[in-house]
């Protein structure tokens, strides 16, 4: 029996994720745009910059970015590849204290201040609970991350359209998950004056059925419950012991694995 991993919820080959970083008032503009165009992205805040001229307002946060996902981006946007052990802990763990408290959400993600981490402070994260962090470094690939916590994105928004349109024309002589991960900021877009470019985005990626529309964290729970999937010695019987449904293609042919079940193949 051949298995595959080559498949995102409803059987897809191609999955969808944006993020965004600072909390910055234009975040209000983007959002609606996303919601127009069923988008789904990941805002990183800082919680000790919420409610100060040009950020968005604490008391905002839990109804403005519904139906998209909130994490962590330390309390006051340090450089922490050049901070002490017990800085990087406090920042992290009193953004997502802060963060938690306003949406009521476990805030497991994260974006690096600046882009810049090191070997010590993905330690760190681990050790607080962070489960995936996105740096700066684009790879212009839909590949999905080898190491969640330095899970490097396709492009910065600057070049969403241009990989928009080649993320839907993508034809895979061999079936395989692709991702496309945009980054970026929304107050770029306004000192930019491009807005145009979400609208452009959204015109070519948006409302397709062959597209999984994700959070960041939708996506590392699904990779997550896809390695968890235990098989037979002849491959022919799987279990899912998460609580999501995972797909798979067995002998190429797409099969839901239902959450918590098990499935003759």
């Amino acid at each position: 029996m051949r298995i595959q991993f080559d498949r995102f919820p409803n059987g897809v080959n191609k999955a969808l994720t944006l993020s965004f970083d600072d909390g910055r008032e234009h975040d209000r503009r983007l959002v609606k745009m996303l919601n127009d165009y069923g988008l789904k992205a990941t805002f990183h805040l800082n919680s000790g910059t919420l409610g100060r001229e040009g950020y968005v307002d604490p008391a905002e946060v839990e109804d403005l970015y519904r139906g998209h996902e909130i994490a962590a981006h330390t309390v006051s946007h340090p450089f922490l590849d050049r901070s002490p052990a017990e800085q990087i802990v406090w920042q992290v763990v009193e953004d997502r204290k802060a963060l938690e408290a306003l949406i009521r959400v476990p805030v497991k993600g994260m974006s690096y201040p600046y882009g810049t981490y090191s070997d010590q402070v993905v330690d760190l994260l681990r050790s607080v609970g962070i489960e995936y962090a996105r740096t700066v470094n684009s790879h212009g690939s839909f590949a999905l991350p080898e190491d969640s916590l330095r899970w490097h994105p396709t492009c910065h928004h600057k070049q969403m359209a241009e990989y928009a349109e080649k993320f839907v024309s993508l034809e895979q002589r061999h079936s395989h998950m692709a991702l496309l991960y945009v980054w970026g900021h929304s107050y770029e877009f306004e000192n930019d004056r491009n807005w145009e470019l979400i609208e452009r985005f959204g015109e070519i990626a948006g409302g397709r059925k062959d597209i999984w529309y994700a959070t960041n964290a939708e996506i590392y729970a699904y990779s997550d419950a896809l390695k968890r999937l235990r098989f037979s010695a002849d491959n022919r019987i799987v279990h899912n012991p998460s609580a999501l449904s995972v797909w798979i293609s067995a002998e190429g042919d797409p099969v839901e694995i239902a959450a918590g079940q098990v499935v003759q193949l």
